[in-house]
């Protein structure tokens, strides 16, 4: 089926344009950054909660915790980031995709900060920096590339959030060099909230498009309204949040932003249709997305405000729980739309959703409970998310790694 103009608008369904020769990986960005996160989820989050309960050692650089949340956010995110944005981006402008070696190249960099950062202890801090550093502005660099001319000032914003993160990720990396101190906790926080932000940006992009996609392709007489009003709110508050919370730490001010935005994310969605979604996995996996960033900044703001709910526990359904399902459910619409293929989600597939939500679940629940509860549910969480992505990685690798069935580029 011929995806639609809104579809193609957004760069999600629409063909691609350069060629990728007999071996699918480097046909487009989405391809080898998707099937790399996945792999990462599935080995490193394991090992993280490994290394929690003593069962294997942590990597020396910062604390263990700074470890662990910087591989979240600047290893598996930023992957998920790159795949998204460089495949999406050439649709917006009409510009050429990124593909074959310049893609490989970019990919390799991503890797390699990856193995540096699996290494620190091991590998020198400033070898660990030097290599890691170099993914993000790379990506930024390339996503201007391909936004440059096009006209359009509003998607340059998705680039700004890039650099952002670059600086952060420096900021973090220059106290593990030990050239500053105390600024690689606020640092991360920022990277988390920037992303909500862009998950903000995307999403509301995105989801009412798709599903309005999906009710059309099955004949469903449903109109999927967008609010520009709280969609707006979100996207501000959200973005407040994250540029006050590294100055001012968290307050009863960033409470009073997170519920603003965790509200106006739930009003935006009373329009999406959300209900009438539920017999299609690629559309409600969408957005089961969203209510988790809802979710997720209204236990944030409940917190910050006094209520007796951990602060870990906010933060862990903005990443675990908005950030893991929201790409997963990006990676199984992409991974289908853009290699040619019907967009029906492949046999067990369903049971990554499941899987995802799960872990998300147990990780926010996890610090409600004693010691040893909480080492259990951490331990259901861990093996929870490497079953979701490591399924993933088992059922669209052919996917990704073959050209497209129906012979065209991409």
């Amino acid at each position: 089926m011929r995806p639609d103009r809104a579809s193609a608008t957004l760069g999600i369904d629409a063909p691609g344009d350069a060629g990728a020769g007999a071996f699918g990986l480097w046909g487009r960005a989405f391809r080898p950054f998707f099937l790399g996160l996945a792999l990462h989820g599935a080995l490193a989050v394991p090992w993280w909660v490994l290394a929690w309960l003593g069962a294997l050692p942590a990597p020396a650089w910062l604390a263990p915790m700074g470890w662990h949340g910087h591989e979240m956010v600047f290893g598996f995110v930023a992957a998920a980031i790159a795949g998204f944005l460089l495949t999406a981006a050439p649709v917006w402008t009409g510009g050429p995709a990124l593909a074959g070696r310049p893609l490989a190249a970019l990919f390799a960099l991503w890797v390699a900060g990856r193995i540096a950062l699996a290494g620190a202890g091991v590998l020198p801090a400033w070898v660990v920096a030097g290599v890691d550093g170099l993914f993000l502005p790379a990506l930024a660099l390339t996503v201007v590339r391909t936004l440059w001319g096009s006209g359009r000032l509003g998607n340059y914003g998705v680039a700004g959030i890039v650099v952002a993160l670059a600086a952060a990720n420096v900021a973090m990396h220059a106290e593990a060099l030990g050239l500053v101190s105390g600024v690689a906790g606020p640092a991360l926080r920022f990277s988390i909230d920037g992303v909500v932000v862009l998950v903000l940006v995307i999403g509301g992009r995105i989801t009412p498009a798709f599903t309005q996609n999906a009710f059309r392709r099955v004949g469903l007489d449903r109109s999927v309204r967008s609010a520009p009003g709280p969609n707006a709110v979100a996207i501000a508050a959200a973005g407040l949040l994250a540029v006050a919370t590294p100055l001012v730490g968290r307050t009863p001010a960033t409470g009073l932003l997170a519920v603003i935005a965790g509200l106006a994310v739930a009003a935006r969605m009373s329009g999406w249709q959300t209900w009438h979604t539920r017999s299609d996995p690629l559309v409600w996996s969408l957005h089961a997305g969203a209510a988790w960033v809802a979710v997720g900044l209204l236990l944030v703001g409940a917190s910050d405000l006094g209520a007796p709910i951990p602060a870990t526990a906010g933060l862990h359904a903005l990443t675990a729980g908005a950030m893991g399902a929201t790409i997963l459910a990006v990676m199984t619409r992409v991974g289908l739309g853009h290699t040619g293929r019907p967009l029906a989600l492949p046999g067990h597939m369903v049971w990554s959703y499941a899987l995802v939500h799960g872990a998300a679940a147990a990780r926010v629940a996890a610090p409600f409970l004693a010691a040893e509860g909480q080492r259990a549910l951490l331990l259901v969480s861990g093996l929870a998310w490497a079953g979701a992505f490591g399924l993933f990685a088992l059922r669209y690798g052919p996917i990704l790694t073959r050209p497209r069935p129906d012979g065209r580029p991409g």
